[in-house]
């Protein structure tokens, strides 16, 4: 019922006939008085329906707020494990561990470091919600760490400066696709059973050049496809963690250790595009 249409039977509505009797002996008021005290002037209609009005415009902006710190969260702790991981690669050569370690385990040792890599990521990715944030957290950076130790061997394969300068250049990159995928209209989200798909086969299809036929020229290929699909998978977790903590808004534990979960997501983007791009552009010792 809005403020301009007086209800058809008061009496019925209210269960009582008090806009029909008499007070204190005196005739009821007129019903358009009365209706009138009820409705109040124009203006403070007006200013009442637009204070309700903005209601739903300051929730939105809190949301909204609590989106982008939620965000921001994430990619601060995707760049905390970026740092340990870099930090650890750097320490592992100079003080040569991953040799060491190699000549001690000899090719069971790499293989073993590999699959510690994987069932810990996937245990990151699948157990982190029911962790506390800070054994998530925990699992995530001795996670970078690992796998700091492991690419410190890109060390012994490129020169430092074609290292650097492809590490810039991914870090531009990463943040161009990041920020184009949080503000275009387009959904991203959609693709993502393409890119997984595309994923597995990059996966296959090196492994396949490797034993089959591997040149550098195969390897190339492979490695300008695998910057594609790594950059869609960017714009994919950077839609994907939006599209997470707004169905997590108001859950602030939960946030917490979501925010593991999609650092994970960003971080494993950065780094493998990172590595097929020093594939393409790194200068070798």
């Amino acid at each position: 019922m809005t403020y301009d249409q007086q209800p058809q039977n008061p009496s019925t509505q209210y269960g009582q006939t008090q806009y029909n009797q008499t007070q204190y002996g005196q005739p009821a008021a007129q019903p358009q008085g009365a209706y009138y005290q009820y409705q109040s002037p124009a203006g403070a209609g007006a200013g009442y329906m637009a204070q309700v009005s903005t209601i739903p415009a300051q929730v939105a902006s809190a949301t909204e707020r609590a989106e982008r710190t939620s965000i921001t969260r994430a990619y601060a702790e995707m760049t905390a494990g970026l740092a340990v991981t870099a930090v650890v690669a750097v320490l592992t050569q100079m003080f040569g561990l991953l040799n060491s370690f190699l000549t001690t385990t000899g090719g069971l040792g790499w293989i073993g470091l590999m699959l510690v890599q994987i069932v810990m990521a996937i245990a990151i990715g699948n157990r982190a919600m029911n962790l506390k944030a800070g054994a998530a957290r925990v699992l995530f950076y001795l996670y970078a760490a690992l796998m700091g130790f492991t690419l410190s061997s890109i060390f012994m394969v490129y020169d430092l400066g074609s290292i650097g300068t492809v590490l810039a250049l991914c870090t531009g990159f990463f943040f161009v696709l990041t920020m184009l995928s949080l503000t275009m209209r387009g959904n991203m989200l959609k693709a993502g059973p393409i890119l997984l798909a595309a994923l597995i086969a990059l996966i296959v299809g090196e492994i396949i050049i490797m034993l089959v036929a591997p040149g550098s020229t195969g390897l190339m290929v492979i490695s300008a496809i695998g910057v594609l699909i790594f950059a869609g998978l960017t714009m994919y977790d950077a839609q994907q963690t939006r599209a997470l903590f707004a169905q997590y808004a108001g859950q602030p534990e939960a946030i917490k250790s979501l925010s593991i979960v999609c650092a994970l997501n960003l971080y494993l983007d950065f780094v493998n595009m990172f590595l097929y791009l020093l594939r393409l552009f790194g200068g070798r010792d």
